[in-house]
């Protein structure tokens, strides 16, 4: 399924998430240097560590930036200050929430790509979300013969030469999307299960091979919200959900 809506700019304060939406963020992570000394005032110690590890200022930049808003949303749903938050991780990486905080049934997931996140939030259902840039310098199909499935290689190969470069990302975030919501990172071959990608089809996760039920346990939306990127979100749980778009405007 394709979602494309007009997104709103910040609701109020106290954001109230129901059992079968799911917002979508969209955070711009180019700001002004003030801006992100007061983001980075959130962050606990062990996101400042990590932080420090990026050789780039611009990927400590953006890793500061999407974990301070990330904090702020956590602090707008669940009524804590954004420092308070502590995010534990499974054994894949995955990040979430002790019970404590809300954990027991507040889902989120984040991607970034080129000076744009996107975050997931859901009640419930797990959820993973993911967003690339389209390349132009890209090798597509060399790619897509190492880690896409034969019956997604197959079809890529045979749409027209100026689809592929879009039907590649399409699947890719499509994929990552899945295995990101299942939190199980690449011990979850890519080449294991099949999504779709022709452009204009709607988003389906078609088959899992490991696992037939996850087919139909979980939903997969296409996400076109900003020229020259693709995303994609999953939801646990085989139903149509209320996806609601909001755009981040980091207050002076």
């Amino acid at each position: 399924m394709t979602v494309s809506t007009a997104i709103k700019r910040n609701p109020a304060k106290r954001l109230l998430l129901r059992t079968d939406e799911v917002h979508i963020w969209s955070v711009n992570l180019n700001m002004p240097e003030l801006q992100i000394k007061k983001l980075q005032l959130y962050l606990s110690t062990d996101e400042l560590q990590r932080a420090q590890r990026f050789y780039f200022e611009k990927d400590r930049n953006d890793f500061i930036v999407g974990r301070g808003i990330l904090r702020r949303l956590l602090s707008n749903y669940l009524d804590r200050q954004p420092y308070e938050f502590i995010f534990e991780y499974n054994k894949f990486g995955k990040p979430f929430l002790p019970y404590a905080f809300g954990g027991d049934n507040f889902r989120f997931n984040l991607s970034h790509s080129h000076g744009l996140a996107l975050y997931a939030f859901a009640l419930n259902h797990e959820v993973g979300i993911d967003i690339e840039y389209i390349r132009e310098d890209f090798s597509d199909l060399e790619i897509a013969d190492r880690f896409f499935s034969p019956d997604e290689v197959a079809e890529l190969r045979s749409l027209p030469q100026q689809d592929q470069k879009q039907a590649f990302f399409l699947c890719w975030t499509r994929k990552e999307a899945f295995i990101k919501g299942k939190g199980k990172g690449l011990s979850i071959p890519l080449d294991q299960f099949d999504v779709s990608i022709t452009p204009g089809q709607p988003a389906e996760l078609l088959r899992t091979k490991y696992n037939r039920k996850d087919a139909l346990q979980w939903s997969l939306y296409n996400l076109s919200l900003k020229p020259d990127y693709a995303a994609a979100v999953a939801v646990e749980g085989g139903r149509q959900w209320q996806l609601k778009f909001f755009d981040w405007k980091e207050e002076n």
